[in-house]
């Protein structure tokens, strides 16, 4: 195939892919607004770019691990969430280019404009727009992955100082940033510096970014990169430092959920993450979720109503696959067993280890040796895995050997699914946990 044949082929793949997506999803990012707004917001950009995870889970931990206490911060995780879902810089071009000028034609367009109107907003005083850079920049050459040349790990500006009322020293907050991430090194070679684009010299490049669109609409905006050769927890780790020193510059007071260390930011990003689905019917529990389960209850409309734990979770329908994004990583499959649903939502009778407990749908149930579904009229019962020639399965004590492995949620095999149904409609689901 011939440049040109491939180009346009090219071209034509990205449109089918683009109209299977959007007939069954909406990619908008999200705003999301944690403290009590005032005219001193920060605003934090995040996912510009798909292939920068570090970027775009910083940002969506800020907005789900950090509670601000005091001050106003404006959080953007999933700027171009389509572009995330792909895992590349832009399917419709790169998207931190198109801050100069954008065609109304422009697939982006509505987005871009959408971001600029946030920008612009009289409440947001400082700004920063979170990347993974390559290599190590360094302002001398030491080599090639250490050089002038490499954007990982700095603090970026476009200029030394603009002339506002708040923040327009620029020079000068992003050296305190690049001194705190100093002080907090896991490696040496993890080393901070300022890098000065000097964009208004004649950058023609970084005319087109959204930091100088924000300097230009006299915002003090700012850049941090975070290096590509690190795995992705250790780049949130170094994106959320300088974060919380722009907090400090600004007078924003916060906790954090987790400790600030490679294993702490790691947890959070990995565990305690679900979607629950059908008004909490079902409640997923995603941090080992196994890659693909068979038979899993969707209304007969095919479309999932969810809530998700992190902003960047979301499920993406193709034919009768339901797949679960965190992201540009996709966690699960979910093959759909096309149901009625009861609309009622109740409380179900369990005996675990002995002990009766009232539980919700959507519930996880711990259980250290053995669980009993109780009978109800009202419900028939499935537990996924458990074989037998019953019809309804109530009143039987069932161990974790009861069950097969491959029926479990998870990949280790602790988790496994209670179906209840109101004759043939899904009511909901409830989970039990052995313990390990």
């Amino acid at each position: 195939m011939n440049r040109g044949m491939w180009k346009l082929f090219s071209l034509v793949l990205i449109v089918v892919l683009s109209t299977v997506l959007s007939a069954n999803n909406h990619f908008d990012f999200d705003l999301i607004k944690k403290g009590k707004d005032n005219n001193n917001t920060l605003l934090v950009i995040g996912g510009i770019q798909g292939d920068e995870p570090g970027g775009f889970i910083s940002a969506s931990l800020l907005a789900t691990h950090y509670e601000i206490i005091e001050g106003s911060v404006w959080i953007v995780p999933n700027l171009n969430f389509y572009s995330i879902i792909k895992r590349s810089r832009g399917p419709y071009g790169d998207m931190n280019r198109k801050f100069a000028y954008l065609s109304k034609k422009d697939p982006e367009y509505k987005t871009v404009e959408r971001i600029k109107s946030f920008i612009k907003d009289n409440r947001v005083k400082l700004i920063v727009n979170l990347h993974d850079g390559s290599g190590f920049f360094r302002p001398i050459y030491e080599d090639k992955l250490h050089s002038p040349k490499k954007w990982g790990q700095c603090s970026i500006i476009d200029q030394k100082e603009i002339d506002i009322e708040k923040y327009g020293n620029l020079s000068e907050i992003s050296a305190q940033v690049v001194s705190y991430v100093n002080e907090n090194l896991m490696d040496d070679e993890h080393k901070y510096y300022q890098h000065n684009t000097k964009t208004k010299d004649g950058d023609k490049e970084m005319e087109k970014t959204l930091t100088y669109f924000a300097i230009n609409n006299g915002k003090a905006a700012f850049g941090n990169e975070a290096s590509k050769n690190l795995p992705t927890h250790k780049r949130v780790y170094y994106h959320l430092l300088a974060l919380e020193k722009y907090m400090d510059v600004m007078g924003i007071k916060y906790k954090r959920k987790f400790k600030m260390s490679s294993k702490g930011v790691y947890n959070a990003i990995n565990n305690d993450i679900y979607i629950s689905m059908y008004d909490d019917k079902i409640k997923l529990p995603l941090s080992k979720i196994r890659g693909f389960l068979k038979y899993f209850p969707i209304k007969k409309d095919k479309i999932i109503d969810f809530k998700a734990s992190n902003p960047l979770l979301t499920i993406i329908k193709n034919g009768n696959i339901y797949s679960i994004h965190y992201g540009n990583r996709r966690l699960s499959k979910l093959q759909a067993d096309y149901q009625d649903y009861d609309e009622k939502n109740c409380s179900v009778k369990l005996l675990v280890d002995g002990n009766a407990k009232d539980v919700e749908f959507g519930e996880t149930v711990e259980v250290s040796k053995d669980f009993l579904v109780k009978y109800d009229e009202n419900f028939r019962v499935n537990v996924i895995g458990y074989t037998n020639k019953i019809k309804n399965e109530t009143g039987i004590n069932i161990k974790k050997k009861n069950i097969a492995k491959k029926f479990s949620i998870d990949k280790k095999g602790y988790i496994y699914r209670i179906e209840y149904y109101n004759d043939d409609k899904f009511a909901g689901m409830v989970l039990v946990k052995f313990k390990s």
